[in-house]
């Protein structure tokens, strides 16, 4: 028993690990992983060679991939699109996008609807019993397959990309907590659902006391070396939730779900999200998904005709109930790029398998429907993202320019915009009427926007706010904090102040400002020029200056610095990866995120930023 134990966790571990290098060399990028380690479970399970038999070892394992893909599900929610689009974006169309957040909400309605009513003919046609497990089916979109198929076409932040991924946000957590009110209410013994509160009060319990330790300076010092007390609190929360979903008769999921909430609200850094990534990923998650396809029968469901009737029905349903509800976007956006996200949206994977699980528990379906259930997931994960590809149309201006707002034109900040590569940064400059600008400036290739103050209210008026990148630099420090917390208020993505004092720099720097100095930045050339007389030469010098380059393009996610490839006349100086700074070799991996400092020619250090800085 012992021996049979261990065999079958090793083909599975195998299973898992060589699945993704067979996608890689059989170039069959285009399915996704999770999918592939599902068809590998199908191949060596009951389906094909029945090499794998169930055991301990093997069910712990899977139940605790489970769990985690759980609590990866939640982590991966970003609660900063709930805020919607201030900025007025130009479509294609001609049109102003629409707010994200309120288009959203007002499809995923038409989708929850559309899959209740479907739900009721399923049944009325005798397809299954319950009409509320089959709305949970039809309604739930897959965030593992929608984010990846966003990523590589570099849409996550286009209003559309928005719009995609905050309806399949909405749907995950409402699905999520609607399963767990089905189970409380449908599971076995009395209902429970009151006992939800229990468990939401502990969340919130723990959520403020993760807020109030999370920034003390030990704790920082302590997620360093062997301690990574960072890691283990995170465990912590996952069994800490998990065990009291179990103890109020909850699904063990919802607590992980909701422990993947928590800690996206704490706003974890990057190199967290990685690790608990890479652990999840590249350990217990595969391990999931290939006992899961281990455990399918599709030859048990060639037997019931009503379950082959309900694998295409369900498909259908599963189309029918996005893309109806998605035409809403018609106002706004063509009818390829409506009809493409609406067959994003029909992707689902997880949440079809967390419910068929808990259906089959509570024998509200047969194990022969959580087949076809799953098998209908596993198709569509396959088949929209590929659809999705085909139909989304390509336009001209893939690489817009970074819009960039000065307030305050002077000897700092007007030497600054007639450097900046016009090809890449769209600037102007906002400047009060009462001082003269000489004719020299006035004819400057950039414009000049004369407004009567500098106060918010009249930044706003003129779109000051609308942009990618502000610089507030009016010659008065307290108006200058007054700007740049304004901008960050109105979601300027990037805000960068003037100041002078120690304790206004802090107060910048606490909001995530970014804060310059003239006297600091003279001290800090000066003594450069003294100690390091080459660096400047180099800083200095147009051709050959340091360039900043963010990595935001998927496709180079992972990729050894080694295989990079292109070849031209640059050199990598400094990776910077959240707090670490990383001196580039040949065996150096680029991480999506990473801030590369490079030098080389302006024209082929402007050509990579265009191919690596998409979005």
């Amino acid at each position: 028993m012992h021996g049979a134990s261990v065999t079958s966790l090793v083909i599975v571990i195998l299973a898992a690990f060589l699945t993704p290098i067979l996608l890689h060399r059989l170039k069959l990028n285009f399915i996704p992983v999770v999918v592939a380690e599902i068809i590998v479970g199908l191949i060596i399970g009951k389906t094909g060679f029945n090499v794998v038999s169930q055991d301990m070892w093997l069910e712990t394992l899977s139940m605790l991939g489970f769990i985690f893909l759980m609590f990866l599900s939640g982590l991966e929610i970003d609660f900063t699109v709930f805020a919607g689009g201030k900025k007025k974006e130009k479509l294609p169309s001609g049109k102003y996008a629409p707010n994200t957040f309120l288009v959203s909400s007002i499809v995923f309605v038409g989708i929850f609807v559309l899959s209740l009513l479907l739900s009721y003919i399923f049944v009325w046609i005798g397809l299954i019993n319950n009409a509320f497990f089959m709305t949970l089916i039809i309604s739930t979109i897959s965030l593992g397959v929608v984010v990846p198929t966003l990523k590589d076409g570099q849409l996550m932040k286009t209003n559309i990309g928005q719009i995609i991924l905050l309806v399949a946000v909405i749907a995950d957590l409402v699905t999520m907590i609607l399963l767990a009110v089905f189970a409380s209410i449908y599971g076995d013994g009395e209902s429970n659902t009151w006992l939800l509160l229990i468990l939401f009060g502990a969340g919130v319990l723990l959520y403020f006391l993760g807020k109030a330790f999370k920034n003390r300076s030990f704790i920082e010092t302590m997620s360093k070396g062997t301690i990574q007390i960072g890691t283990r609190a995170v465990f912590t929360l996952i069994i800490v939730l998990v065990a009291i979903s179990e103890t109020i008769g909850a699904e063990n999921i919802l607590g992980a779900f909701l422990a993947g909430v928590l800690v996206s609200l704490l706003s974890p850094n990057k190199e967290m999200v990685q690790k608990l990534d890479s652990f999840g990923y590249g350990f217990l998650i595969p391990i999931f998904f290939v006992m899961v396809g281990v455990d399918l029968d599709i030859w048990a469901l060639f037997k019931d005709p009503k379950i082959l009737f309900l694998i295409p029905l369900l498909f259908i349903g599963l189309l029918i109930s996005k893309v109806i509800p998605i035409l809403y976007l018609k106002r706004w956006y063509d009818t390829k790029t409506t009809f493409a996200a609406g067959f994003l949206l029909t992707s689902t994977l997880s949440l079809v398998i967390a419910a068929a699980t808990i259906g089959v528990r509570m024998e509200i379906i047969t194990s022969e429907m959580s087949g076809a259930l799953i098998l209908v997931a596993v198709i569509t994960s396959i088949v929209t993202p590929i659809f999705f590809k085909k139909l989304f149309p390509r336009h001209k201006n893939e690489n817009p320019k970074i819009k960039v707002a000065f307030i305050g034109a002077n000897q700092m900040t007007l030497p600054v915009t007639r450097e900046l590569n016009p090809d890449l940064y769209d600037t102007t400059i906002y400047h009060v009427q009462q001082d003269k600008l000489d004719q020299q400036i006035s004819e400057s290739l950039f414009e000049i926007v004369e407004i009567k103050d500098f106060q918010v209210e009249t930044l706003k008026e003129h779109e000051a706010f609308d942009v990618d990148l502000i610089v507030v630099a009016t010659g008065d420090e307290e108006r200058n904090a007054d700007i740049a917390l304004f901008a960050k208020q109105e979601e300027v993505d990037r805000v960068i102040a003037s100041v002078g004092s120690p304790e206004m720099d802090a107060k910048m720097k606490e909001h995530g400002i970014d804060v310059f100095s003239t006297m600091l930045s003279t001290k800090t050339m000066l003594r450069a020029l003294i100690e390091a007389p080459s660096v400047m030469r180099i800083i200095t010098n147009q051709e050959t200056m340091l360039y900043q380059i963010n990595l935001n393009n998927a496709k180079y996610d992972n990729l050894l610095l080694r295989n990079f490839p292109f070849t031209g006349d640059i050199i990598f100086v400094r990776i910077f990866r959240g707090k670490d700074s990383i001196v580039p070799h040949g065996d150096t991996d680029l991480k999506l995120g990473d801030r590369l400092i490079v030098t080389g020619s302006r024209e082929y250090v402007n050509e990579l930023k265009r191919e690596l800085e998409l979005i």
